[in-house]
This record gives C-alpha cells, structure tokens and sequence, in this order.
C-alpha cells in the first residue's frame, strides 16, 4: 500500500478508518514532515527529530517547540501579546 492521487500517504491506511480521519491524519501528516526556517540560521532545513523536538540539519541547533510544528499558534499569539506588552 503506498500513495493515492486523492488521499496522499494517508492510502496506506487503504479503506480503514474512514475518510474523514484518513485527510485530519494527511493534514497532521504534512505539518509534520514539512522543512521549517530556522530560528538561528533562517534557512528552510529544521526537522523534526521526535515529538516537540526539532533540529536545524545546517546548523544543528535542537529547540523545543509543538508536537507537530516548530511554533505553535498559542505561541505565536503569546510573542504577539508580550510585544504589545512591550510597546505599551
């Protein structure tokens, strides 16, 4: 079983699980296997190394960050509120 044109990766799961958790699992499934910029180097190779960890395949660096993407969305509102923060 491999890929499939409509359903992607998710096609080794074949006619298992239903299609509406077959395209969440392809969704989470792309987030995660997708390269990142780097916060140190700004280059697109950060790679996920395990849940929540990533690293930077040109500088090496290792950070923490979500479960399936570098930064989160509650991050990204959180730097947001401590710049306004800042700014006030």
């Amino acid at each position: 079983m491999g890929k499939t044109k409509k359903v992607g990766a998710s096609g080794k799961f074949g006619t298992r699980y239903g299609m509406r958790l077959r395209k969440r699992w392809l969704e989470v499934d792309k987030k995660q296997k997708t390269h990142y910029e780097c916060p140190t180097c700004k280059r697109p190779s950060v790679k996920r190394v395990s849940s929540g960890i990533w690293e930077c395949k040109k500088c090496n660096t290792k950070f923490a960050g979500g479960a399936y993407q570098p930064v989160t969305d509650a991050a990204k509102k959180m730097e947001q509120t401590i710049k306004e923060d800042e700014n006030v």
